[in-house]
């Protein structure tokens, strides 16, 4: 029971109720390298489930994965202008190899833009060699002032997709494309109700023409950037000299896009669907689905976890089994930390009548069912609860939007409500940034599906887009 008591609520210090929460289930560690965090085994399954999703997503769209290298020689990096100096507060640059300096310091990677576009240059020579989609899953350094596990660390595991094509319609196709992948996963596997849209042209990646953003809200209100997809038209390849002979046997230059996420999707699961007990994961991507817990150490008992065990597997239900020496009251406790959707509590009681109890992690509600029945009654449990997390955090998300008509609105909302604010927007950069540096809130993603009417919130005069606000991490 110690482990619960010591999570902190999270309506009184959200903070240290989200580093309790990643360090009571044993998601990661600290180390002796500021700013870099140990991911650990429990911590990196659930990577591994993203992981294995997303993958699968992209093999399915055509994209193949490849591996780059981790440095970039500082002139590659600086032939387009407006990226770099988007990164240059960030990079971590590496200046000497092994006793010697060298001749040109070498950035370690923030992105790798620079480095797919060196090497599209030299293999994309015809319409033939078009498109190229590729993926890489590696790790990338942005040298972050703050930082916070998952959320922001100076070393960050990824995966980035760089696509060349021929002409400006299909890689703006890929860039929605796969905006569109990264906002299914989420709502699907997740049970996360993101919010998308395009960026403002103050918030979009550096170099980008334009970038497209999956927000979604945590439970205090405060927002996370949870994956992006950038169209870049042809500003890379112009810049780097990449040319291809058209089916017109014309010199042409290809367009690109790219597109990532992160483990900080780690961070806004848990800060969207966890409690003061701990850990609540999403079945759909919980590395274990389930955890049996057997009360005691009889024969009765024993023969029935065999048997249940030989059952899960038979269903490809994933789980683990708890045959520690504590008492059940404390395994239960511990197994509501780390987060397992469900536990089957194995009891002689219970099976005098045949039976089990299953536990839902989201609802603690208490379900019994036919031992041999247990696999159909997973299945229904386990499909109601990916439902019923996704309806809970869409309804807390929706109360937590508000909409602002004036700036007295705005400011009243901003000072004494977490959450978003919609309103309408000019389109200046110096309303937004007014906006930025009154309430410390950035423009989050412009709404597409909305009519735009009456004045801009901040200046008044007729504004030409709708837009969401919204405190970040």
């Amino acid at each position: 029971m110690s482990e619960i008591k010591d999570i902190t609520s999270r309506d009184t210090d959200f903070a240290k109720w989200y580093t309790d929460v990643v360090t009571k289930a044993k998601l990661v560690d600290y180390s002796s390298v500021k700013g870099s965090m140990i991911i650990l085994p429990y911590g990196y399954a659930i990577w591994e489930e993203m992981q294995k999703v997303l993958d699968k997503m992209f093999k399915e769209t055509g994209h193949e994965n490849v591996q780059m290298p981790m440095f970039i020689p500082e002139s590659l990096l600086k032939v387009e202008k407006d990226h770099v100096a988007g990164f240059a507060p960030e990079v971590a640059w590496v200046t000497e190899g092994g006793k010697d300096k060298l001749d040109e310091r070498l950035c370690v990677r923030p992105t790798s833009e620079v480095l797919f576009c060196d090497y599209y240059k030299k293999i994309i020579k015809s319409y033939r060699d078009l498109p190229k989609l590729y993926n890489q899953w590696c790790t990338i350094v942005r040298w972050e002032k703050t930082t916070r596990p998952f959320l922001r660390s100076r070393e960050i595991l990824w995966q980035e997709g760089h696509t060349m094509h021929a002409t400006k319609e299909e890689a703006m196709n890929e860039t929605l494309k796969m905006f569109k992948v990264y906002e299914t996963f989420q709502r699907e596997y997740l049970a996360i109700p993101v919010i998308t849209g395009k960026k403002t042209e103050k918030e979009k990646f550096a170099g980008a023409i334009a970038t497209y953003s999956i927000e979604a809200m945590m439970y205090d209100g405060v927002a996370l950037q949870n994956g992006t997809s950038h169209y870049f038209g042809d500003n890379f390849a112009k810049a780097f000299g990449i040319t291809y002979l058209n089916k017109d046997n014309k010199q042409v230059t290809p367009f690109q896009t790219s597109w990532g996420v992160s483990t900080r999707m780690i961070g806004a699961l848990i800060m969207v669907h966890s409690d003061d007990r701990g850990l609540v994961i999403p079945p759909k991507i919980a590395p274990f689905k389930a955890i049996i817990i057997p009360i005691n150490d009889s024969e009765i008992v024993n023969n029935a976890v065999l048997e249940i065990e030989d059952l899960l597997k038979s269903g490809g239900v994933t789980y683990k089994i708890d045959n520690s020496n504590k008492t059940p009251g404390f395994k239960f406790a511990e197994a509501e930390v780390k987060g397992y959707p469900v536990r089957i509590e194995v009891g002689p009681r219970d099976l005098e009548k045949g039976n089990v109890t299953i536990v839902r992690r989201d609802t603690l509600e208490k379900i019994e069912c036919a031992k041999d029945n247990i696999l159909v009654k997973l299945e229904e449990i386990l499909e109601k609860m990916q439902q019923e997390m996704y309806d809970k955090a869409l309804k807390r998300r929706d109360s937590m939007i508000y909409v602002a008509n004036n700036y007295d609105e705005f400011r009243e909302i901003a000072n004494n409500k977490p959450g978003f604010i919609k309103t309408n927007w000019c389109g200046n950069l110096e309303c937004e940034n007014k906006i930025k540096d009154d309430f410390s809130m950035k423009s989050r993603c412009i709404i597409d599906d909305e009519e735009v009417t009456g004045p801009c919130v901040c200046c008044g005069k007729e504004a030409k887009y709708r837009l969401y606000f919204g405190k970040q991490y």
